[in-house]
Formats: C-alpha cells, sequence, structure tokens
C-alpha cells in the first residue's frame, strides 16, 4: 500500500511540474473590444490577434511568470506581467494615444498576421545589431529564400540580391507604401540611399506576388520598408565602426522628442566608405535623412527628406574562371581570340587570382545621387475609418565614367580629324553615360477596419521622366571640336512613363477560426522612349498595358497555436527598358510576363519552439530570360519563354534551448525550371548563332537549397554572442543547366558579438565585433558568361564575383 501511495504521489508530484494552464483575455479600448490587437508573450514564440469580440487564448503553459505586450494602431502599447499557476482570465484596457502613431501610414501595404500570404518581419534591433556598415540586402540575407552578393566582395558599395532565385528587377521597393523601385529598370540599388537601415523602424518582406503596392511589379517578391516612427523623448546617438578593407562607418542622429505634444523634428547623417575586397574597388558613401512631423489624436503630417550620395568605382566585370583557376593556357587565349587586348591580358595574368579587377583607368566610377521628398498625411475619422495619402518626388542624376581605346570617331558622330595630311579614324577618349531623372507622384489608402471585417481601397499615380545622354569629356584626338560643345553628346534618349493602380483589399474573419481574404488591382501603364542610344539605333517607341492582378487566400487558426492559409494570386509584369532598347528591332519584340502563384503554410509555436512550412509554386508564362540570342548589333537581349516555373517548401524553426540560449534556422527546397529551352551561341566560323535545344532546364541563379542558422548566446543581459551560418547551393549562370557554367555551394559562417554597459555620461553604449567568414571560404556569389564557337570548338568568356575572406568590423555605439 505504501508503495501505490507513493507512486500515486510521485504522479501528482510531476503533473504539478509539467502542468500546463491557459491564459484567456479580453483587450478593450474606450470600454469597446478591439478585434485584430497583437498580443505578444515576450521572450517566447507565442503572438496572436485578437478576435473579433477583442478576445485572445493561449494555451499549454507552464506555471511562472509571463510579460504580455500588447498594441493597437491609435492606443498607448501596454506591458503586463501575468503570475500563471492555473487557468486564468485577464481584461486589458489601452488606453487611447495622446497623438496618432506612425504605424498608420504602412497599415494598406502590409501583410498582417491573419494575412493568408509568405512573409518575414526584420525589426529595428535586428537591423541595428548587424548595421555596421554592409548594405541592406546583407541586413536581410538571413530571411529564407534571400541571397546577397557584392561586387566588390565585401557587402559595401554596389550589391545585388535574389528572392527565391527571382532578380532585383522583378522585386518592388517601397519605403512608407511609396515605391522607391527605379520606374524604368524596375531594380533598387540600396547604394543610392546609403546608410538608409540606420533611419529604419522595420522590414517587411513577402515572398512571392503578395498583397498589392505601389510602383513596379512584385514578380518575386516585395520589401516594404517603414522609416523611423515617432520617438516622444528627446534623444543623440553616435555610431562608428572601423574594418578590414579600410571600411569606416560614422553615423550621427537626434531627435527633439514630442514638443508641446505636438511636433518633432529628427535627423540622421550617415558616411561609410571602403576600399573593397577587389582591387580599386572603392566606395565613398554618404547620405542625410531630415523628417519632421506635426501630431494630433485623430492627424499625422509627417515630411520627410534623405539623400544618398554614391561615387564607387567600376568592379562589374568579375574575375575571369581561367584567371580563378590560374590557367595560363586560357588566358592567353583571351587575346588570341580578340578578347582583350594584349596589355589587358598581360595585366589580367600578373594580377591576384581572386582580388582582379578588369579596369585600370583611375577614374573609372559611377557617381549619382538621389534626393527624396516625401510628405504624408494620415487622419482617423473616427475608431473604424482612417485616411492615409502621400506626396513624392525623387531626383537623380549622375553618371558612369569610361576609358575607352580606339574608338572610331563615326560611332560618336564625329567628323575624322586631319593631322597634317594623315587621316585619323580612331582615337582613346573618355566619355560619360549620364542618367538625369524625376520621379514624383501620390498614393492613397482608405481603410475601414470593422470588428469582423477590414477593407482597404488605395492606389497611386506616379510618373517616371528620365534623360540619357553620353558626352565625351576628353579624347587624344578632335580636331576642330570643341571638348565644350553639344557635338560631343554622341546619344540623346528620353523615357517617359505613367503608372496608375488602383487597389481594394478586403478580409472577413468567419468565426474564430476562418478568414477569407481578396485583394483585387487595376494597373494601368504609358511608356514611351525617344531618341537614340550608345549605339546610334533609334529607339523611339510606346507601349500601353492594362494589367488585372487578383489575389484570394483562406486563413485558418484552429487552435490559439497553429495557424495554417491558402492563397493564389496574380501578377503581371511589363518589359523594362533596357529589353525594350536592347532589343532586335527586326525581330520578335518582348511582351509582358504573368506569374500565377500558389502559396501554403503552416506554422505552430510554444513557448520554446516554434515550426512553420510553406510551400509555393510559381508558374511563369512568357518569362523573359537570357537565351543567348543577340540583336542586330551584336548585344545579348533577353526573350520571352513560353513555360516556365519555380517550386518548392521553406522551412522555418526556432528553439530557446534554454532562457539565455537560442536557436533560429530556415531551409528552402527548391526546384526552378524552363520547359523546352533552346540555347543561342555566337558562331565566330560561319557567322550568325548555333541553335541548340536542351529541352527542361533549370532557371539561372535558382540554388535549390539555401539554408540559415543562428546560435544566440546571452551569458548576460548585457552580452548576446551570436554564431551565423549561411549555405547556398550550387547556381547555374546560365539557363542551360550546365556543370561548366555554374557557381559552386558555399557554406559561410560569421561570428557576431554584442556588449553594453551604462555609464553617467551616456544612456548607454554598446560594442560591436562581426568576423565575416570565419573560416575564410574561398567563393563566388554571382557570375556572367558568354559562348562562342570558333574553330569548332565552344569558349567561354566570363566573369565570377569573388567574395572576401576572413574580415571582420569593430563599432561602437554612444546613445544620449
Amino acid at each position: 500500500m505504501r508503495k501505490v501511495s507513493l507512486l500515486l504521489l510521485m504522479q501528482l508530484i510531476a503533473f504539478a511540474t509539467f502542468a500546463q494552464f491557459t491564459l484567456y483575455g479580453v483587450v478593450k479600448g474606450n470600454e469597446e473590444p478591439l478585434a485584430g490587437a497583437s498580443v505578444v508573450i515576450k521572450n517566447t514564440f507565442y503572438g496572436v490577434s485578437t478576435n473579433e469580440d477583442g478576445s485572445f487564448l493561449f494555451r499549454n503553459l507552464k506555471k511562472g511568470t509571463y510579460h504580455l505586450k500588447v498594441s493597437f494602431i491609435g492606443f498607448e502599447t501596454k506591458e503586463v506581467q501575468v503570475n500563471l499557476n492555473g487557468n486564468k482570465d485577464i481584461l486589458i484596457e489601452l488606453q487611447p494615444d495622446v497623438v496618432l502613431t506612425d504605424e498608420i501610414l504602412i497599415s494598406a501595404t502590409r501583410a498582417k498576421e491573419k494575412t493568408p500570404m509568405t512573409y518575414s518581419n526584420v525589426t529595428q534591433e535586428e537591423l541595428e545589431s548587424k548595421n555596421l556598415g554592409q548594405d541592406i540586402p546583407y541586413l536581410l540575407q538571413l530571411t529564407p529564400s534571400f541571397v546577397a552578393t557584392s561586387d566588390a566582395g565585401a557587402g559595401v558599395g554596389y550589391t545585388n540580391f535574389r528572392i527565391r532565385g527571382t532578380d532585383l528587377n522583378r522585386i518592388n521597393v517601397s519605403i512608407d507604401g511609396i515605391p522607391i523601385s527605379e520606374a524604368e529598370s524596375h531594380g533598387t540599388w540600396f547604394v543610392d540611399i546609403p546608410d538608409l537601415a540606420s533611419s529604419l523602424e522595420n522590414v517587411q518582406i513577402q515572398r512571392g506576388v503578395g498583397t498589392s503596392a505601389n510602383g513596379a511589379a512584385a514578380f518575386g517578391g516585395t520589401i516594404d520598408l517603414q522609416t523611423n516612427t515617432l520617438q516622444k523623448d528627446a534623444y543623440a546617438e553616435y555610431r562608428t565602426a572601423y574594418g578590414s578593407f579600410n571600411t569606416f562607418k560614422n553615423t550621427i542622429s537626434a531627435g527633439t522628442g514630442l514638443i508641446n505634444g505636438k511636433f518633432t523634428f529628427d535627423a540622421r547623417l550617415s558616411k561609410v566608405s571602403s576600399d573593397g575586397f577587389i582591387d580599386r574597388a572603392f566606395s565613398d558613401l554618404k547620405s542625410f535623412f531630415l523628417s519632421g512631423g506635426y501630431y494630433t489624436e485623430k492627424s499625422v503630417l509627417k515630411l520627410n527628406i534623405f539623400s544618398g550620395f554614391e561615387e564607387t568605382y567600376q568592379s562589374w566585370w568579375g574575375v575571369p574562371s581561367v584567371r580563378l583557376n590560374n590557367d595560363m593556357e586560357g588566358m592567353q587565349r583571351y587575346a588570341d581570340h580578340w578578347l582583350y587586348s594584349e596589355k589587358q591580358t598581360e595585366e589580367m595574368i600578373n594580377s591576384n587570382s581572386r582580388t582582379y579587377n578588369y579596369y585600370t583607368y583611375e577614374n573609372q566610377v559611377d557617381h549619382y545621387q538621389q534626393d527624396y521628398y516625401h510628405l504624408h498625411f494620415s487622419h482617423q475619422f473616427n475608431e473604424n475609418f482612417h485616411l492615409n495619402t502621400g506626396l513624392h518626388y525623387r531626383y537623380g542624376r549622375g553618371y558612369y565614367e569610361n576609358y575607352e581605346p580606339g574608338e572610331d570617331f563615326a560611332d560618336y558622330q564625329l567628323p575624322y580629324p586631319v593631322v597634317g595630311e594623315e587621316t585619323i579614324e580612331a582615337t582613346d577618349l573618355v566619355n560619360r553615360k549620364w542618367l538625369d531623372n524625376d520621379f514624383y507622384g501620390f498614393v492613397y489608402a482608405l481603410n475601414y477596419n470593422g470588428n469582423i471585417s477590414n477593407f482597404t481601397l488605395g492606389g497611386g499615380w506616379n510618373t517616371y521622366d528620365g534623360d540619357h545622354f553620353g558626352k565625351i569629356i576628353w579624347a587624344q584626338y578632335l580636331g576642330e571640336v570643341d571638348i565644350n560643345s553639344d557635338d560631343l553628346k554622341w546619344y540623346k534618349s528620353k523615357g517617359l512613363k505613367k503608372d496608375f493602380n488602383i487597389y481594394g483589399k478586403y478580409n472577413i474573419q468567419l468565426g474564430d477560426m476562418l478568414n477569407l481574404f481578396t485583394d483585387l488591382q487595376y494597373r494601368k501603364i504609358n511608356y514611351t522612349i525617344e531618341g537614340i542610344d550608345d549605339d546610334l539605333r533609334d529607339i523611339t517607341q510606346e507601349h500601353d498595358f492594362n494589367f488585372f492582378n487578383p489575389k484570394f487566400g483562406i486563413f485558418l487558426q484552429p487552435e490559439s497555436n497553429q495557424k495554417a492559409y491558402f492563397s493564389y494570386a496574380v501578377a503581371h509584369r511589363e518589359p523594362n527598358r533596357s529589353n525594350y532598347v536592347d532589343a532586335d528591332p527586326n525581330g520578335k519584340q518582348p511582351v509582358y510576363e504573368t506569374l500565377r502563384d500558389w502559396e501554403a503554410g503552416y506554422s505552430v509555436q510554444s513557448s520554446n519552439f516554434t515550426a512553420s512550412a510553406n510551400f509555393y509554386y510559381m508558374n511563369y508564362k512568357d518569362q523573359l530570360v537570357l537565351t543567348g540570342e543577340i540583336n542586330d548589333v551584336g548585344s545579348g537581349i533577353m526573350v520571352n519563354v513560353d513555360k516556365s516555373y519555380r517550386t518548392g517548401i521553406e522551412l522555418q524553426t526556432g528553439w530557446k534551448i534554454s532562457p539565455n540560449i537560442q536557436w533560429s534556422g530556415n531551409a528552402t527546397f527548391s526546384r526552378n525550371k524552363i520547359k523546352n529551352f533552346t540555347e543561342y551561341v555566337d558562331d565566330w566560323d560561319n557567322g550568325g548563332q548555333q541553335a541548340f535545344n536542351l529541352g527542361t532546364t533549370d532557371l539561372a541563379f535558382s540554388p535549390k537549397l539555401t539554408g540559415n542558422s543562428q546560435f544566440a548566446f546571452s551569458p548576460a543581459d548585457n552580452i548576446n554572442i551570436s554564431f551565423i551560418s549561411t549555405y547556398i547551393g550550387k547556381q547555374y549562370i546560365d539557363n542551360t543547366s550546365s556543370d561548366k557554367r555554374a557557381l559552386d555551394a558555399y557554406f559561410v559562417n560569421n561570428l557576431k558579438m554584442d556588449y553594453s554597459f551604462n555609464t553617467g555620461l551616456f544612456n548607454e553604449i554598446v560594442l560591436h565585433l562581426m568576423i565575416n567568414n570565419l573560416f575564410s571560404e574561398k567563393y563566388e556569389s554571382n557570375a556572367w558568361v558568354y559562348s562562342y564557337i570558333l574553330g569548332g570548338e565552344r569558349y567561354e568568356m566570363d566573369g565570377y564575383f569573388t567574395q572576401a575572406g576572413t574580415n571582420y568590423m569593430i563599432g561602437v555605439d554612444f546613445k544620449f
């Protein structure tokens, strides 16, 4: 009997130790339930949105003390401590905020917790801990399916990125809901707005088509950046960092806090410089950010003015594979086959195999500046209706400078000079290719937030006006031509693009478990190009598009800690400027692309563990890809392929191993294919091109496996140590699936350490140490290739973008 009693007692103790409790609560504001309020248990993976009656529920909680963070637009965020030793019901009352907050500015374009789309959020704290000078793509590269690459090899200067293998020209980027993707190229180069991360509150990355946004089509992803929100208290910060390749970053920022309960002013000034890993690939980057706001209980009027300047030495050519592999015979072939001059070949042979830069002219630079003016106005009519509007203007101007040896005067529309009795037909010269452009428009969104449904009517109208021209600034021979004459502008063209869109988003909650979502967008585009290009071809043309982009989704929440969704979305993308300008005027012209995107996901959370899986199938019609085809002057062009697709599964997990050790990771397994692909290769023996029917092939730069891992260890509240790993699988650099033309898989590990402390003079001092590529992995993250046939054999001319070995950054933040 004693044994039985002892056994029962042990079971009772075990039950008490591992007992699971339920926390039920209701969130109210102004004595009314708040549907859609965010409730997060801090230091756990738990987070939910309240139901139509303001209620929320957390199951399977262990005995202990929990800290809840509760937030809702228009109300002050509240933190609540709950001591849980049994099932418990609580009521949380939020107080109306004395002023309307900035989160309302982005509410129309952001995916929310119950939006059935695939997305990731990156917080200000995550950005700050990594922001030691590298470009924004390097601060986002731990998100799923994201691949970043650097021309200069260390993440400072020109960078590139892909999401699910989709290049930056197909990814919509916006700041506070205002589009910043270039209207003609569709791309975003964050080097033009350096250190923007120091003025960001958070970033949301939507993968796939995502929700409707303004500007360029989201054909593989959307990056939505929110600038700093209202800080009610005055502050000042100075951040500095120094590291490998003479990289130096300085940032000064300050804010007044809320003055007289209504006004606030914030400012930031930044400078980043680096010599780069690649020879001569220096960067000189400057930026500022100014913000002024007027806040009332129902309205926000906010003006953001920011600007970025970059001068970078060109490192756009990469390292030929023959140089990487120390292939002397292959390097000599570059001279024998007239790919390089004898001098250029000699320079390549005598260079370092990993830091070689094709360019040697001392001022072979890219020089560009962009100025942004964003005026936002938001007004809350009542608890259900609010309006967001935004006026914007951007002025961009700059050039890239080129040294060109042995150029024919006729190619520059110049007469042949005569020296004595000799007619000069060619000369060495330096030219600048300019882009001078204006981009302006407005965006708006009227939002209704009810207890069981939400509706947004939004859209925008934007105009891009860009001048493209080239000018000779020096030549060995010019004859009677004045160096300051307009005759030295050998080409000039204009691009005028008008983009209008309107969308409606509707979400309805049917009970506690089911949400239905629909999002319908109409987009109208008129694009006109006039003038001649740098090869003296007339490129005058006009195009009109009318796109209808529907999206539908279902969100399910069978339990408070489980979520599932399914969505179907359609996107259309018009060809960009280079697609039109490079096309053969006598051949098939590029047409718009269509994407049909299916997404389905499931996630589960507990206090110490979270896991999610997302399946996607992105089916393309008429996707524009490189096939090797050329135009009438021999330049490569992009061609529509009938059928192609991307499909995969994205896995994410997080595990709080102990109170001070946490692991998070993600992995993407994918297939990315073109059906019935035909490759074209230049035939130098007979002229023209040879065609090769290859059947189904892999899409270029689309690894079958990508993954990230981060172990975070906090031995004390003010010390954080992270070991970060990134794996990128093999990538083909053209669309032929040839192992001869591929980037090897690479596995890179970084170590990050932060230590913070307080002093009498400073509110906080934070020390940072980042060691990148800890084990000095030799890898290349991007490449290009050109193939030709000579003497009956196939050869390649290529460029691989090598990345730095072990390198470091040390930083310190002073916060007043």
